[in-house]
């Protein structure tokens, strides 16, 4: 058994080539082999988001406070309150963040294959975005 205890793990600013806007990451737990799961407590600031993005083995988020926004490659973008679950298919495009006025907080659960949890894409764009 490990406990981690809250504020034992100092938090990181979302890197500029990942993310637009300030986003803050808290990384909680990451599985030790032969465990493949890690996840992580991001806070956006209002207009955050991530760049486009995919996942081996598929994300969850876990929307814990705020309001934000969500988009899979050719759908529309949707709208994700507290206590929303989101499933992101293995290998499928998309983007999540903030919404224009109000901050949001996920918590995002991934799985690693043969080491690689996300591949990082392109920005998202204002227009994509739907900036106010």
């Amino acid at each position: 058994m490990e406990i981690k205890r809250n504020g034992s793990q100092p938090s990181v600013r979302g890197p500029e080539d990942w993310f637009t806007g300030t986003v803050r990451i808290d990384m909680p737990f990451q599985g030790e082999e032969p465990a493949r799961v890690g996840g992580a407590i991001v806070t956006f600031e209002p207009g955050a988001r991530t760049a486009w993005h995919t996942h081996p083995l598929g994300q969850t988020l876990f929307v814990v406070s705020g309001e934000g926004r969500i988009q899979k490659e050719g759908g529309p973008v949707e709208d994700i309150r507290p206590g929303d679950i989101v499933w992101f298919a293995p290998g499928e495009k998309h983007w999540h963040g903030a919404s224009p006025t109000a901050a949001m907080t996920h918590l995002a659960v991934a799985e690693k294959l043969d080491g690689k949890v996300v591949d990082w894409l392109e920005k998202v764009s204002d227009d994509e975005y739907g900036a106010l």
